[in-house]
């Protein structure tokens, strides 16, 4: 298991637009996440600098390279791409973020 931890940035204003949309999430997509190894995950918003924060764990990080290949994958970034800073393909732009302290 490894956790990762990355960010990304919401447009303005759209904070509550982006809580509704993952309040209401596609029981397909955490289906499909759960099936690639992913559980306890987590975003976190910087309501200052709209920049999100997420965090989750995987069971194997090299088998979220082919999650993007996924057309359910591609539904949703489009169905976010409205809200979030995004790369050509719809996807958020999403920087792995640096562990520096772990506390068990």
């Amino acid at each position: 298991m490894e956790v990762l931890a990355f960010k990304m940035k919401l447009l303005p204003g759209y904070a509550d637009e982006y809580k509704k949309r993952h309040d209401l999430i596609w029981p397909e997509l955490k289906s499909l996440l759960s099936a690639h190894g992913i559980s306890d995950y987590s975003i976190f918003l910087d309501e200052e600098s709209n920049f999100l924060f997420g965090k989750m764990t995987v069971e194997n990080a090299a088998s979220l390279t082919i999650l993007p290949e996924s057309p359910l994958m591609k539904e949703w970034w489009a169905h976010m791409k409205d809200i979030m800073v995004t790369n050509d393909d719809a996807s958020p732009v999403s920087i792995p973020l640096k562990p520096v302290f772990f506390m068990e």
